[in-house]
C-alpha cells in the first residue's frame, strides 16, 4: 500500500524514493509484523482463555505433555494476521510471485482454520478428514503451479545446487512436482509443531534463508554472477519473508517454553505451504530439502515409523515424529527445542553457502 501510494510521490519529494527499495520495505515489514504480533498476541491469548478454547493433548503422547491441556491454541491466526497487515502496508501487489505466494498461504490458512475450528470449538476430534486436507492442499498447489507456468513467472527447468545449468526440463510435469513440494512442506511443518516453540525457530531460519535467495534471484546482476536463474519481480518475496520472520518472532514471545499459546494447524499448514511456495518461486525446490532439513527429518521419521510397523510390526523410534523420540530418551523439552533450532541454523547456513559453489 505504501509502495503504491507513497513511491509515486518521489517525483516531487525525493524522500519517498526509499519505498522503491525492497530492502527498506523488508525491514519495515519485519518491524510492523513483529509489533502487531506482540501487541495482538497478548489480547488474542486473553480472549482464547476467556472462551476456554484450549489445546487437547493426545493420551498416547508423552505423559509430560498432559499438563499442557487447555493451553490456548489457534495462534496461527495472529501470525498470519500480522503477516497480512504488514505486507498490506509494505508489499508491491504488481508482483505475480508475491500474489501467488499470498494466495497459497491464505488458502492453507482457511484449511487450517476449518480443521482447528472443528477440533477446538466444535469439539470434533477428527476435524477435516485426511483425504479432505490432501485434496484441498493439492488443488491449491496445482492451481498455483499452473499459473506460475501460465503467467511465465517461472520456467519448467529443474535446478539443483552445484550445477550452473538446469538438470532437466520437466515440461508440464513441473506443475505436479511443484505441488508435491508445496504440499510436502505444509505437512512437514505441521508435523514439526509438537513442542513449545519447536517449529517457530525453523520457520524463522527457513523464511530468512528463502528471503535471501529471493533477493538474489530477483536481482539481475547478482543472479547472473552466481549463476542463479533470474526471476522477474521475485524479489518482492523478500518483503513477505521478512513479514513472516517478524510475525514469528512476535509469536515466539508467547510460544517459547513454557508456551502460553500454540500455533495450531491454522498456522503450521499455512506457513509451511508458504515456505514451499517461495522455494518453488525462487527455483530452490531441491535446496529446500536442506533449508527445511528439520521439517524433512520430522516428516521422514513418521513415514519410516509407519512403514516399518506395517511391514515388520516393529517401530524404529520410541515415538514419531522424532522430537518425541528424543523426549522419551530423556532429553528435557527445552534441550530438544534448542538443539533442533541449532540444526536449522546450521542447515540454513549450508544452503546459503551453496550460492558460490556453482
Amino acid at each position: 500500500m505504501f509502495y503504491h501510494w507513497l513511491y509515486p510521490l518521489s517525483q516531487e519529494y525525493s524522500f519517498f524514493n526509499v519505498f522503491q527499495y525492497i530492502t527498506f520495505r523488508s525491514f519495515l515489514a519485519f518491524f510492523v509484523a513483529a509489533a502487531v504480533s506482540i501487541f495482538w498476541g497478548k489480547r488474542f491469548i486473553a480472549y482464547m482463555k476467556l472462551k476456554q478454547f484450549g489445546q487437547s493433548i493426545r493420551e498416547d503422547g508423552p505423559q509430560s505433555h498432559l499438563k499442557k491441556a487447555g493451553t490456548p491454541t489457534l495462534g496461527g491466526v495472529f501470525i498470519v494476521g500480522s503477516v497480512l497487515a504488514s505486507v498490506a502496508l509494505m508489499g508491491n501487489f504488481d508482483s505475480a510471485p508475491f500474489i501467488l505466494a499470498l494466495l497459497v498461504m491464505i488458502s492453507y490458512f482457511l484449511l487450517g482454520w476449518l480443521d482447528d475450528y472443528l477440533k477446538i470449538i466444535k469439539k470434533n476430534s477428527d476435524g477435516v478428514s485426511a483425504r479432505g486436507k490432501l485434496a484441498w492442499q493439492f488443488i491449491t498447489a496445482l492451481l498455483a503451479g499452473y499459473f506460475m507456468i501460465k503467467l511465465d513467472v517461472v520456467d519448467t527447468n529443474l535446478h539443483i545446487p552445484f550445477l550452473k545449468e538446469p538438470l532437466v526440463d520437466l515440461g508440464w510435469f513441473y506443475v505436479v512436482f511443484a505441488s508435491i513440494v508445496i504440499v510436502g512442506s505444509s505437512n512437514a511443518v505441521n508435523l514439526t509443531d509438537g513442542l513449545d516453540g519447536l517449529v517457530t525457530g525453523p520457520i524463522i531460519t527457513s523464511a530468512s534463508t528463502l528471503g535471501i535467495l529471493a533477493y538474489v534471484a530477483g536481482h539481475v546482476e547478482i543472479s547472473n554472477y552466481l549463476y542463479i536463474p533470474y526471476i522477474e519481480n521475485v524479489g518482492e518475496l523478500v518483503v513477505l519473508s521478512a513479514a513472516v520472520v517478524g510475525a514469528s518472532v512476535g509469536f515466539l514471545w508467547y510460544n517459547s517454553y513454557p508456551a502460553q499459546v500454540f500455533m495450531g494447524d491454522v498456522g503450521s499448514l499455512s506457513l509451511g505451504g508458504l515456505l514451499g511456495t517461495i522455494a518453488v518461486l525462487t527455483k530452490n525446490e531441491i535446496l529446500f530439502v536442506v533449508i527445511g532439513g528439520v521439517f524433512v527429518m520430522e516428516a521422514l521419521s513418521v513415514i519410516l515409523q509407519v512403514g516399518s510397523y506395517k511391514l515388520r510390526k516393529k517401530r524404529i523410534f520410541k515415538m514419531a515424529p522424532i522430537h518425541h523420540h528424543f523426549e522419551l530418551k530423556g532429553w528435557p523439552e527445552p534441550k530438544v527445542i534448542v538443539r533442533f533450532w541449532i540444526a536449522s541454523v546450521v542447515l540454513s547456513i549450508l544452503a546459503i553457502a551453496t550460492l558460490k559453489l556453482r
